[in-house]
């Protein structure tokens, strides 16, 4: 390399400075005399002395590779997100996602329990100090002590507050309906013999419409007041009572076909057991309220009807264990409200009502 009186390295020649690049560089080194306006360039001027080195044209071949990169449309980093957090900086603002609220599921399940719990509790304990007489009244007209869940809903002021409780909790009842059809038809796509998934498809539809007929007949039980329409009342009880065991059996009977070697989490085996002793509770229960009412509507025995509102109390106690094991079903979900959220949409989460 040759050098001037000083010391110094002359200026680079155009051609020396290509041909000095290392074999290997990918890309040519970009010439000075006519910089791009958007390029980010290095500080090679305090030592001119260094501006011919191969070290220093590589660098400032990259630093230019990497500005010509950014410069070009469509090439900005991915990783690249607005303050927001809704996607690419690039991206349009009107396709980001936006989230207007998120609830957990496992803290709709507590509000779909405690709020009737608590409601009947009020309804119970004012009607049994204030209206001991209307709720202790029955065709028989023999001794009781245990008025019935519709004697203490039936009449009022409590019959408004249980029917505003019933009107908040079936909201989220017919929510959780949907998202269990849809939790279990994840659940078969794990499945290997065809006609085991033909099976849980069938059972997967009844267990749905089962839960849906139950809370429609609990609606009805609820506004029907048997102090109104006693015959309509007892028929849609009937009916609310029957669709609950059913449903309850039912979903037993689909989680094991879904599960045929059980349960593979801690949070499904807690699961199963509190499901399989609700049930097991509500019919022994029920046997019971059915004898006991029996025993009061053709003997007019002492206490029958106390007998019949206790088991009645424990159905109703033992439905309401049976859906909040929805809790353990759902431990860590949310249910979300959000804008632009089409593209996580899928087929199978849809609120159709189409019978499969």
């Amino acid at each position: 390399m040759d050098a001037t009186v000083d010391g110094r390295v002359p200026p680079d020649d155009p051609a020396r400075t290509a041909t000095s690049a290392p074999p290997n560089c990918p890309h040519r080194p970009q010439e000075q005399h006519h910089p791009q306006p958007h390029q980010q360039q290095w500080n090679l001027t305090t030592d001119n002395a260094h501006a011919s080195l191969p070290g220093a044209i590589q660098r400032k071949s990259r630093s230019n590779d990497r500005s010509k990169e950014r410069a070009e449309p469509g090439l900005e980093p991915a990783d690249h997100y607005g303050d927001d957090g809704g996607g690419p900086r690039g991206r349009d603002s009107s396709e980001k996602l936006v989230v207007h609220l998120i609830i957990g599921f496992r803290d709709i399940c507590v509000f779909t329990l405690v709020l009737p719990l608590g409601t009947l509790f009020v309804c119970f304990v004012s009607a049994y100090v204030f209206q001991p007489e209307e709720i202790h009244e029955t065709h028989c007209r023999v001794y009781n002590i245990i008025p019935s869940i519709s004697a203490i809903t039936g009449v009022s002021p409590q019959r408004y507050l249980w029917r505003v409780s019933i009107a908040l909790h079936i909201g989220p009842r017919f929510i959780i309906a949907f998202v269990y059809r849809n939790w279990y038809r994840a659940m078969v796509a794990g499945l290997n013999d065809p006609a085991r998934v033909t099976k849980a498809c069938r059972m997967i539809n009844i267990v749905y419409w089962l839960n849906l007929v139950e809370i429609s007949a609990l609606c009805g039980v609820t506004y029907i007041s048997n102090k109104e329409n006693y015959p309509l009342h007892e028929k849609v009880f009937i009916i609310f009572m029957t669709t609950s065991l059913s449903y309850m059996l039912a979903t037993l009977k689909l989680l094991k076909i879904l599960q045929p070697d059980g349960p593979q989490t801690p949070n499904e085996e807690s699961s199963l057991r509190y499901k399989q002793a609700f049930f097991a509770l509500s019919i022994a229960s029920t046997v019971g309220l059915i004898l006991f009412f029996l025993k009061h509507r053709f003997l007019c025995q002492d206490l029958a009807f106390s007998w019949f509102a206790l088991c009645e109390y424990i159905v109703a106690s033992a439905n309401m264990g049976f859906h909040c094991t929805t809790m353990l079903d759902f431990p860590t979900e949310h249910f979300l409200i959000a804008k632009n959220a089409k593209q996580y949409k899928k087929q199978q989460t849809s609120l159709g009502w189409k019978v499969d």
